[in-house]
């Protein structure tokens, strides 16, 4: 029976101290419930040798859906503590993405103040935050994840990140002890990477560096990312060819982005260029991705945009065009439909595939491809 009195005893104590602390009992918080359901029908010719398919696509339709919390807690002055779980799914399964995690896209706590922001968890690295203003049409399912499945899943567990901004310019650095500490194979295209061993303190490893300004009307941006190999990890071009082993510390995959967007009204136009490097101890290849976009808001309602890319790897001599249209007609504040189509032309070695809403769409070589897809987008 004395366990309950000391129950009570402790409950007492608990709020008596809140009491006697005003100023952390009344500190300012707020927590955010949001998410985007995005789906649709899409069309895939060449899907492989046998031909075309039709298909609810699992990963992506216009943006990816996901549900998050997001919150903050005024600290005092001039600092708060930051969170947000964001977790990924797929429609037409209702399963988990990011390699069934439950919190896959995003999953960190933080402190924000004059000086800066500084989070810990899984976290996206400085590319993505680089590309948000050239990359016109974004993580769209013919985008430019079409040629790099990374660039829209640009992300790593156990990281540590820094971004500050003053007077339009900003500043963000990351570092990731293990990029895939579940190994999970999360981001398509790097294998897994489960994190640093003992005696390799470099296997699995990511950090970014990103330096960018934004005026009311234009934007530019670079950054640089390098990750390291590790056991199971792998580094795949999408280009047909088969993807290079990548199971040493002292691997390499380096991509470096400079890009700069123009708005005039209600027109935008973007643009820029990825360069991809791969280093191990039997490849030495690169690529270059090239990209450029615009759009336009015909109404408050009718959004057209489209973005043409085209990727270069002399070392395997493929390369790869690859031209989207996108029409978005939003029925409300929260929910628009859309439709788009792309069509990709491969060079005779290479087989990128126009799609990125999953696996099963790979064209046999020199197969040039289009996509179709009619959508339904909905936020809350």
């Amino acid at each position: 029976m004395a366990f309950p009195s000391r129950t009570r005893a402790l409950a007492t104590l608990g709020a008596a101290a809140a009491l006697a602390a005003p100023g952390i009992a009344g500190a300012q918080s707020n927590i955010t419930l949001y998410g985007i359901v995005d789906t649709g029908i899409e069309y895939v010719s060449h899907a492989s040798a046998n031909g075309a398919v039709w298909r609810m696509p699992g990963v992506t339709g216009e943006l990816p859906s996901r549900w998050g919390l997001r919150g903050s807690e005024d600290l005092g002055g001039g600092l708060a503590a930051i969170f947000q779980l964001e977790s990924g799914f797929n429609i037409r399964g209702g399963d988990l993405g990011q390699g069934g995690r439950m919190f896959g896209r995003q999953a960190f706590v933080g402190v924000k103040g004059p000086y800066g922001t500084l989070a810990l968890g899984r976290q996206y690295s400085m590319t993505y935050y680089a590309l948000l203003g050239s990359d016109v049409l974004g993580p769209d399912i013919y985008g430019m994840g079409s040629f790099d499945a990374y660039i829209p899943n640009a992300r790593t567990d156990n990281s540590i990140t820094y971004q500050v901004g003053w007077q339009g310019l900003s500043f963000g650095v990351g570092y990731s002890f293990g990029r895939d500490s579940g190994g999970t194979g999360n981001s398509p295209g790097q294998g897994t990477c489960a994190g640093q061993v003992p005696g390799q303190a470099v296997q699995c490893r990511d950090w970014s560096v990103m330096l960018k300004y934004d005026a009311s009307n234009f934007g530019v941006a670079a950054s640089y990312e390098e990750q390291r190999g590790g056991t199971n990890a792998s580094a795949n071009f999408f280009d047909g060819q088969a993807p290079s082993a990548f199971n040493s510390s002292s691997d390499k995959d380096a991509r470096a982005t400079f890009g700069a967007y123009y708005k005039y009204g209600a027109f935008k136009v973007g643009g820029g260029w990825l360069g991809r490097r791969v280093s191990t101890a039997v490849v030495n290849t690169h690529s270059n991705l090239f990209y450029l976009g615009a759009a336009y808001n015909i109404t408050p309602a009718w959004l057209v945009d489209g973005e043409v890319y085209r990727i270069i790897n002399n070392d395997h001599d493929t390369r790869g065009t690859m031209t989207t249209l996108r029409a978005t007609y939003s029925l409300s504040v929260r929910t628009a439909v859309y439709a788009q189509a792309a069509y990709l032309f491969n060079s005779a070695r290479a087989a990128y595939s126009v799609s990125g809403g999953g696996g099963g769409t790979t064209p046999p070589a020199g197969q040039g491809q289009t996509g179709v897809m009619l959508g339904m987008r909905h936020t809350f």
